[in-house]
């Protein structure tokens, strides 16, 4: 018999109504809408970006938000990311180990807890199958999993 971990309850900001598992974690408070991140922006970021989140959700649960800068992607914790630059779009997600992908622009190590990989997705098509392998893996963190 397998008996799966207890968790807490998220906590909801009073403000912007962003989950969180611990009460009061530091977040950009605000409410913003995904449209402005795409404004005056090439539509096939958005298709691309539309693509990410598909990979994501097609993993469980996921919440998607934009803040001032970034629109997160998230399970139990925030676990994806991406930022929409004029001509190409940062896609971010967390993993425990280094990976290797043709995308990849950016390995950021943030010690024990993992690292942050960004990749340069400048059409649909990069978001391939390669990439939702990854992102299921950053979907397991995003919901602490057991074992990540």
């Amino acid at each position: 018999m397998v008996f799966k971990r207890q968790q807490r309850p998220l906590w909801r900001c009073p403000k912007c109504g962003h989950s969180f598992v611990t009460r009061n974690l530091w977040h950009s408070c605000g409410t913003y809408r995904l449209a402005d991140h795409f404004k005056n922006k090439p539509q096939r970021l958005r298709l691309a970006f539309k693509r990410y989140v598909e990979i994501a959700k097609a993993c469980g649960p996921a919440t998607v938000y934009a803040q001032k800068t970034r629109i997160v992607i998230q399970g139990r914790v925030r676990f994806a990311r991406a930022i929409v630059h004029r001509d190409w779009l940062e896609a971010t997600m967390w993993l425990k180990h280094p990976a290797e992908h043709p995308c990849l622009r950016r390995l950021e190590s943030f010690g024990k807890p993992g690292f942050g990989l960004h990749f340069c997705l400048r059409e649909p098509a990069d978001v391939d199958e390669a990439l939702a392998e990854l992102m299921r893996e950053a979907y397991k963190i995003g919901e602490q999993a057991e074992g990540t």
